[in-house]
């Protein structure tokens, strides 16, 4: 079982055209990847969802921890969306598909839902380092295909993932967040 940290949890703010929401997220600690934090309830998986960084700090602060840092960082998923509509007359937002992409992947480790995204290869791989190095312009006709599969899925995740609106939070007495969705 693993241990929340308070310098490991973030608020973050995804802004979409279908869900916005900010959401908390967990830093992983050396090679443990990132994941969005989310709660078991009835067996499922649900991600605690916010409308303000505020809910999420006074959320976070009534369950004894504090959040890394005040701010919260803001996934412009509405960018990303847009260009999904038309990939082939559309330039690509670099910055934001990345970060879509590395959001989508934190998502689908909170909820265990890893199989809701493709199984990522050597096509992934390399354009992911493209997208990472700014150079999504020489994608390969494959390379192309797998992201747009990829960020397709992983918008369709998060616009049908369960979530709890501001989660009530009452104060425990063993300080502890809860637990992250087992790695």
């Amino acid at each position: 079982m693993a241990t929340i940290e308070m310098e490991d949890l973030y608020a973050y703010r995804v802004r979409g055209c279908g869900r916005s929401a900010v959401v908390l997220w967990i830093g992983g600690r050396g090679d443990e990847p990132d994941q969005v934090y989310a709660l078991a309830e009835d067996g499922h998986w649900q991600v605690p969802a916010f409308v303000t960084v505020r809910q999420a700090r006074v959320y976070v602060s009534r369950r004894g921890q504090r959040l890394a840092t005040s701010e919260a960082d803001t996934l412009e998923l509405v960018r990303v969306q847009h260009w999904l509509e038309d990939p082939v007359r559309r330039k690509v937002p670099p910055g934001a598909v990345l970060e879509a992409w590395n959001f989508f992947e934190d998502l689908a480790r909170g909820l265990d839902a890893v199989h809701r995204l493709p199984q990522q290869g050597a096509v992934h791989n390399s354009a992911y380092e493209k997208l990472f190095g700014g150079e999504s312009a020489a994608w390969t006709p494959d390379e192309q295909r797998a992201v747009l599969e990829l960020i397709t899925s992983g918008v369709e995740l998060w616009n049908s993932c369960p979530v709890i609106v501001n989660p009530c939070s009452m104060i425990v007495s063993d300080g502890e967040l809860g637990t992250p969705r087992a790695l």
